[in-house]
């Protein structure tokens, strides 16, 4: 029979599924490995044909792991909180956990259809409630957590109210806020519950603070820095604005050094290491203390000074003014009456940008001047403070010291607002240009005049500490984790509020369920969704927190839940986690640098802390796979003399010669950029008339590479390649269309080649007529060359993740044992096992025509490469006579030059050629050719 794939793979499709082929072992004798995929969102659109590059790739990684003699961990689950749901619930009604169902039921048919190797005895939904209680009790951990700098860990809070209890505030080294209360042993026992309960607060690892965040009134949430593009919301287009709200955040930035030191202990790519490295941002200077000018300003103000992080303190006396964040706590009572309405403006104007938008936009200036002066702590110089949105509120202070003459953006603002421009430095030249020059001497700076760089940064230093307006600091850029989205499809925080306070609901009380709601709206008085969840209070009457979690909380640790997936009674067993310990290979996006892998990070080193993981870092190796891009095909609209479109339309070679306009054609209805005008006419109603002017007799399409979209027609969806081709020619089609961590542009035209590859692989097992059968006799040398280089190849690829090649060195490897006849048992046995990570549906067809047990190919042995058969031992001559090559003549290369003149003479095809004449000579060039000259 010829390969019939529908038939095969549905087949070994039920038989995986049925028999639980790729279930792990909880134990074994056998060493570990563990594969992983970013889970997917499951989104109602479903999978696209570039959804499963990384899948494959890693699929084919871990089926050859179980061939190599590991216990693979292959899981999948789905990260199916999300605002797509929610937002797809407000439309119509329908609760987010039926669409969410209805998604997944989508995604898991297509994923079974490519025929993964996946674990789904351990799949997990971040949106059932038998895993958010996990993530809401990982909550509850770190709410009972501080961070001791002295012991460079996270410690439970009662550690923490042990020492108040008997030493209070003194010798605490904490991460915490800025503002805490110093007091004694006996000052905390006297303080109230609730007082005590504040303070605390100040130390905990997740905490409530006022934060500036993007809010999107439209869509009723607070939106991470990603989820928005030039101040609109990426979902939908909605309007963001800056808005300072109270906010559940994390003190990541309690681990901001060890999350830097981490990135040298794991094998990335270096551009996310170098990614993550930028977004924590780790810098050495001092902290400055600008004190506020009050003569003639009447606003009280709660603070005496302004303080400043600065990696250039050398530049001090340069300064010419002072720049804080339109939303800095200080601007209302900072701004003069005269500056009201330019100071309120402004901030306006600000609000409508991200912090994405602020930060990446250094060719606009702009900018408002506050009437306020503060003093330059060295001279008492008066310097202007200004408010622009380069500065945000979140980094650092809020507020930076502007030195025109040593940096552009300052030296921009100057020049734009006039203001003065000081050369601090002998050598710099500052006509067109700020200059950062750090070397010559300091001109125009008081005490440190005629000093070089590092010996004027210390004595400026020195001096600050002298006078308590400065300090030597070490800053990291990254800030704390908004933790809280207003919205409804999320995990609940398991919190309650009493006196204005958080406090944790009871642990036997998890899962804290979300709760019915009428519509997933907020309330008319601005509550998140949650505050419409009638009698929904904790012990009667207490009011439970409204925000839910972000969609980075349950994919911070989901990795643990698949060790040990059904456990009820802890996230997962200490048994289980010493086990698999770690991620040995994760494969994803690099879109995820300073979002979940960030996050993960964290949680994971929060888990270690607290003695419940084993690992310090939870992803061993990471690949991130390059992205599948859709191609576009387009045909030509005319357009008439008077400008208006026609519908008529010109093939992409004869455009030149008419005016038209380009419009996205479905490519599924164009073949080899051929387009299929029936199929046209029936695509929409607006073409079924249309008229068409040819080339050849054909219409040919435009083609363009772009992201693959439903808005540009270029979406192929899986299904139906797996339906024409099937899913072993797509996900070696996949893996052929270059290197996985690349980018690269979809082409359906050329998936023809790899399923007659597979078809010529498929031919090598059957004679004339279709019928199975293969020889037990001894394989040549040809036959073992052919089979050991691919076996060299495949394992090498593999290894270093090139999988494009092997693909190339299959096709080789089958053509030259078609070329050669081949249909030996011993070689096309292990040909079956080397191929099967790649395409293992045909391969376990084979297998067990071949006469194996089924199931039995995914845990074989893969064979072992023997050198000895790629060791040459015969050359093929050429063999010339008077000049000219007549034939190729296989002799051992152990003969001499005598052996081989003698070999030649006697062969009987050679003598055909000399037709009875004796050579006059025999010229041997050993391993090289045999010219005879008669």
């Amino acid at each position: 029979m010829d390969y019939q794939f529908k038939e095969i793979e549905q087949k070994w499709q039920q038989f995986w599924a049925q028999n639980q082929t790729f279930k792990a072992e909880d134990k074994s004798s056998k060493p570990k490995y563990y594969v992983l995929d970013m889970f997917p969102y499951p989104s109602g659109a479903g999978l696209h044909v570039g959804h499963p590059l990384g899948y494959i790739a890693s699929d084919i990684f871990a089926r050859y792991k179980r061939l190599k003699g590991f216990n693979v961990l292959h899981p999948m689950g789905y990260d199916s909180f999300g605002l797509p749901a929610e937002q797809y619930a407000i439309q119509t009604g329908q609760h987010p956990a039926i669409t969410t169902e209805d998604n997944i039921a989508t995604y898991r048919r297509q994923l079974d259809q490519i025929g993964f190797s996946f674990d789904w005895s351990r799949e997990v939904r971040t949106s059932s409630p038998d895993y958010y209680k996990w993530t809401q009790w990982i909550f509850m951990q770190l709410f009972n957590s501080w961070y001791n700098k002295d012991a460079d860990k996270a410690q439970s809070i009662d550690q923490l109210v042990a020492h108040f209890e008997t030493k209070g505030s003194a010798g605490i080294n904490a991460v915490c806020d800025d503002e805490i209360l110093s007091f004694t042993a006996d000052e905390w026992k006297a303080f109230s519950n609730q007082q005590q309960q504040d303070e605390l607060l100040k130390y905990r690892l997740t905490y409530l603070r006022e934060s500036t965040v993007n809010w999107c009134p439209a869509l009723g949430t607070v939106l991470a820095n990603d989820e928005v593009k030039d101040g609109f919301s990426e979902r939908g287009g909605y309007p963001v604005e800056q808005k300072k709200m109270t906010q559940w955040s994390m003190r990541i930035t309690a681990y901001a050094e060890r999350l830097l030191q981490g990135l040298d202990a794991i094998d990335w790519p270096e551009p996310l290491k170098e990614m993550q490295r930028n977004w924590i941002g780790k810098s050495t200077g001092a902290s400055v203390k600008f004190p506020i000018d009050k003569s003639g300003h009447n606003a009280a103000l709660d603070t005496e000074f302004i303080e400043v992080f600065t990696t250039r303190v050398d530049t001090i006396f340069g300064v010419t003014f002072l720049v804080i964040a339109p939303e800095h706590e200080l601007v209302a009572s900072l701004t003069t009456p005269e500056q009201k309405a330019d100071i309120e403006a402004y901030i306006a104007q600000t609000k409508k940008k991200s912090e994405l938008d602020r930060m990446a936009d250094a060719k606009t200036v702009s900018g408002a001047f506050t009437g306020s002066y503060v003093l330059n702590p060295l001279n008492g110089q008066q310097i202007p403070i200004w408010i622009a949105d380069y500065v945000l509120a979140g980094y650092g202070t809020g507020a930076v010291m502007a030195v025109p003459s040593g940096d552009q953006r300052d030296f921009l603002f100057a020049k734009h607002f006039n203001l003065p421009i000081v050369q601090i430095l002998d050598i710099q030249n500052i006509e067109t240009e700020a200059d950062p020059t750090k070397e010559g001497t300091y001109v125009n700076s008081d005490f440190i005049n005629g000093l070089a760089y590092k010996e004027a940064t210390a004595t400026v230093v020195a001096k600050l500490e002298e006078i308590n307006a400065g300090k030597a600091k070490v800053n990291f850029r990254m800030r704390d984790a908004i933790f809280g989205r207003q919205r409804y499809w999320g995990e609940p925080v398991p919190v309650y509020f009493k006196d204005g306070l958080p406090y944790l609901i009871d642990e036997s009380h998890l899962p804290l369920l979300l709760p019915e709601i009428d519509k997933y709206l907020p309330t008319e008085t601005g509550e998140p969704p949650l505050g419409r969840a009638e009698d929904w209070k904790y012990e009667g009457d207490l009011a439970y927190e409204l925000s839910t979690m972000p969609g980075w909380a349950g994919s911070s640790w989901y990795w643990y839940r698949y060790m040990d997936a059904k456990n009820d009674k802890e996230f997962a067993s200490r048994e289980a986690i010493e086990y698999w310990k770690d991620v040995d290979l994760y494969i994803g996006g690099s879109e995820h640098a300073t979002g979940h892998l960030l996050y993960s990070r964290f949680w994971n080193k929060f888990l270690k802390d607290l003695d419940l993981v084993v690992e310090e870092e939870p992803f061993k190796k990471l690949i991130n796979q390059g992205m599948i891009q859709g191609r576009s095909n387009f045909v030509y609209r005319l357009i008439d003399e008077e400008g208006r479109g026609t519908n008529t339309y010109v093939s992409h070679g004869l455009i030149k010669e008419y005016k038209t306009t380009p419009i996205h054609v479905d490519v599924n209805i164009v073949e080899n950029e051929v387009l299929n005008i029936a199929k046209f006419k029936q695509w929409r109603p607006e073409f079924a008339d249309a008229e068409f002017i040819l080339e050849g007799g054909k219409y040919i399409c435009g083609v363009e590479v772009e992201k693959m979209s439903k808005r540009y027609y270029n979406v192929v969806n899986p299904d139906d390649i797996a339906t024409r081709f099937g899913a072993d020619t797509l996900r070696m089609y996949e893996m052929f269309l270059g290197p996985l961590e690349q980018s690269k542009p979809w082409n359906t035209n050329g998936i023809e080649g790899v399923f007659k590859f597979l078809r010529k692989f498929w031919r090598l097992f059957h004679n004339d007529a279709w019928e199975f059968g293969v020889s037990d006799a001894a394989p040549s040398k040809a036959e073992l060359k052919s089979l050991h280089k691919i076996i060299k190849k495949v394992e090498e690829d593999i290894e270093r993740f090139s999988f494009n090649t092997s693909v190339s060195s299959f096709m080789i490897a089958v053509n030259e044992l078609t070329d050669l006849k081949c249909n030996n048992r011993a070689i096309l046995q292990d040909m079956v096992i080397i191929l099967s990570s790649y395409a293992p549906h045909i391969c376990e067809e084979l297998w067990s025509l071949l006469g194996n047990a089924d199931g039995t190919l995914s845990y074989a042995p893969f064979p072992k490469f023997n050198a000895e058969y790629l060791v040459e031992d015969e050359f093929a001559y050429p063999i010339s006579i008077n000049g000219k090559m007549k034939m190729n003549l296989s002799i051992s290369l152990s003969l001499d030059v005598k052996e081989i003149e003698a070999a030649v003479l006697a062969s009987p095809d050679v003598q055909k050629y000399l037709d009875g004449k004796t050579p006059k000579k025999v010229i041997v060039v050993k391993g090289r050719i045999v010219n005879m000259v008669v």
